[in-house]
């Protein structure tokens, strides 16, 4: 595997906003991802420049990005910080402080090629690398529906907590599901 697993810069908000839209086209995004092509294609500039420079900037998130040898993104994961005193993200208030994986997305392409090994090990380190908060651990939501998905979470190490989240579907008349907790304890 030839591809590099680094941070996002601020400056490139288009390439992470293509990349969003790209996971938002393919076919698993309605059990992946709580958003929809629609409306992150209406988003404006700014939203896309602002959360790709919060995302780079060394604060409480993180975006990784596989890179290909000829710049091609082909991969993305980001950590969220979450602290028992923030408000609730997504899924149950934080007991410890933790990293929060989202927005997982590997191109078809590049699918089977270790690119989602490399993202989760960039993230996963990177969390356990934090001295202020130190994490206790690192969790994860994946969709009932989403069985390749949950089986790669397993094989890297996640477990599942016990704890789901209801949510609804996107379209008209879809059914609500559930979201599962994965978790990785601090070894």
């Amino acid at each position: 595997m030839d591809y590099v697993m680094r941070s996002v810069r601020a400056e490139e908000w288009p390439l992470a906003r293509q990349l969003r839209l790209d996971a938002l086209q393919d076919p698993a995004a309605p059990v992946a991802f709580l958003d929809s092509y629609e409306a992150a294609v209406a988003r404006p500039d700014a939203f896309w420049q602002d959360r790709t420079a919060a995302a780079a900037e060394g604060g409480d998130v993180r975006q990784f990005v596989a890179e290909s040898p000829e710049g091609e993104w082909v991969g993305t994961v980001t950590v969220l910080i979450e602290r028992p005193e923030d408000d609730v993200r997504f899924g149950e208030p934080a007991a410890v402080n933790q990293g929060h994986l989202v927005g997982v997305f590997v191109r078809p392409e590049a699918r089977g090629a270790g690119v989602a090994d490399a993202l989760f090990r960039a993230a996963v380190d990177w969390a356990w690398s934090l001295s202020a908060p130190r994490l206790e651990r690192v969790r994860l939501y994946v969709h009932e529906d989403n069985p390749r998905a949950a089986a790669f979470y397993r094989r890297f190490g996640f477990v599942p907590s016990g704890q789901r989240m209801a949510v609804q579907g996107h379209g008209p008349g879809e059914r609500r599901a559930w979201e599962l907790e994965y978790v990785i304890e601090r070894g």
